[in-house]
């Protein structure tokens, strides 16, 4: 495979493609109501005269492409679609112009780069075996992708191995990261309510306290991560919000706090869900208080596989070269829905440079966008892994 002569054919088709981002980045749409940026999506595949079905998730599209040569062997190859609620800080002649839209992850950037790999595959068939491209909605705290699964993706798909390529600000464009084994963190919520009778200010003997056993619990769970968690793993845990009260004289009856926690492996989740409902009842026992704890599982650990990570650094080495591809990358503590399909199936989520300049330093931030230079890279790489899988000898 002549990755020069590839690039070449794809940036022949950059204007369009960098046109069609542009679309998406203006017309924004989140958790499961991608339903223009679908039609967008099912309007160029049917102009290549690919294969899709519509409507997996509502508004999630599979586009199958078949290999010239015989085959039995299958991979999915997975982009996002949707965009986040926030407010755009950009004044570029492509920003959103819907209210409190964004497309601040650069889900307009992944979906346009698997579409241009798309159309060079139908155009290119030469692999043994069939390439099935998920257009996947609700990423972003939707579980778009589980739903994909629960709606029998891969019994109406099937997959041999599935991958993911998502943008990564802070790195230079033309360069990949990834990993074997733990790469993204699951991303939990919990919710802890303590209650206890409240009372007057000036006579706490009366009452039962709530902001004891709080105070006993935000200092309690500080120890899991020092105390419980093994010190070569990494986790998070952080409280994001603490209501309670509406009087200085007045001890509240109620007290709610919430927050998150992040790792990487399941055993360690385990042991922050146990140790944290532990120190919320211990605590609120030692003040005689009552306490209700909601401990919500969202997005698990994504976690490559060896055998598929091989492929995928050795499809991105093909692209920019070895000395430009880190395969041995930090884990991170953002989370993705891909994870899900990862349980299902064996594969590998790639992460590529998006540009190290000040404009590009964090996705969700205002001010990002996805950079176009990466468009050529990205289909080539989607291109170079179909090789690895479906081009090599058994």
């Amino acid at each position: 495979m002549e990755m020069e002569k590839i690039l070449a054919a794809l940036r022949r088709h950059g204007p369009e493609m960098v046109a069609f981002r542009h679309d998406l980045h203006m017309h924004p749409e989140t958790c499961y109501e991608e339903h223009r940026t679908a039609a967008k999506v099912l309007e160029k595949l049917n102009e290549w005269g690919i294969e899709a079905t519509t409507g997996i998730a509502g508004t999630g599209i599979v586009a199958v492409i078949r290999g010239s040569r015989p085959g039995n062997r299958a991979i999915g190859l997975r982009a996002d679609m949707d965009a986040l609620n926030m407010v755009e800080s950009n004044t570029f002649a492509h920003r959103s112009t819907y209210p409190n839209k964004m497309h601040g992850c650069g889900h307009d950037g992944h979906t346009t780069m698997l579409l241009g790999a798309a159309r060079y595959l139908k155009n290119n068939p030469d692999f043994a075996g069939t390439v099935n491209c998920f257009f996947q909605p609700a990423e972003e705290g939707g579980a778009g992708g589980l739903r994909m699964i629960e709606e029998g993706l891969f019994q109406r798909f099937p997959c041999d191995s599935v991958y993911s390529l998502h943008n990564k600000p802070g790195i230079p464009v033309g360069k990949f990261v990834t990993r074997s084994g733990p790469q993204l963190a699951c991303a939990d919520s919990w919710t802890v309510t303590f209650q206890g009778t409240g009372g007057h200010g000036g006579a706490p003997e009366k009452s039962t306290d709530t902001t004891i056993p709080l105070a006993q619990f935000i200092l309690g769970i500080q120890t899991i991560i020092a105390r419980n968690v093994p010190a070569l793993e990494s986790a998070v845990l952080s409280i994001g919000t603490v209501h309670g009260g509406l009087s200085f004289n007045v001890m509240p009856s109620e007290i709610v706090v919430t927050g998150t926690t992040r790792c990487h492996k399941p055993e360690i989740r385990d042991l922050l869900e146990k140790r944290l409902t532990e120190i919320a009842q211990g605590a609120a026992a030692m003040s005689h208080c009552t306490v209700v704890i909601d401990y919500q599982r969202g997005y698990p650990p994504l976690i490559n596989t060896r055998a598929e990570t091989d492929k995928a650094i050795a499809a991105a080495a093909a692209v920019v070269g070895i000395e430009n591809v880190d395969g041995d990358n930090p884990p991170i503590n953002a989370a993705d829905d891909f994870a899900y399909m990862l349980r299902e199936r064996p594969g590998c989520n790639v992460m590529m440079g998006n540009g190290d300049g000040p404009q590009w330093k964090n996705n969700h931030m205002p001010g990002y966008d996805f950079n176009d230079e990466a468009i050529p890279f990205g289909s080539a790489y989607w291109i170079s892994i179909v090789n690895e899988e479906l081009n090599q000898p058994a």
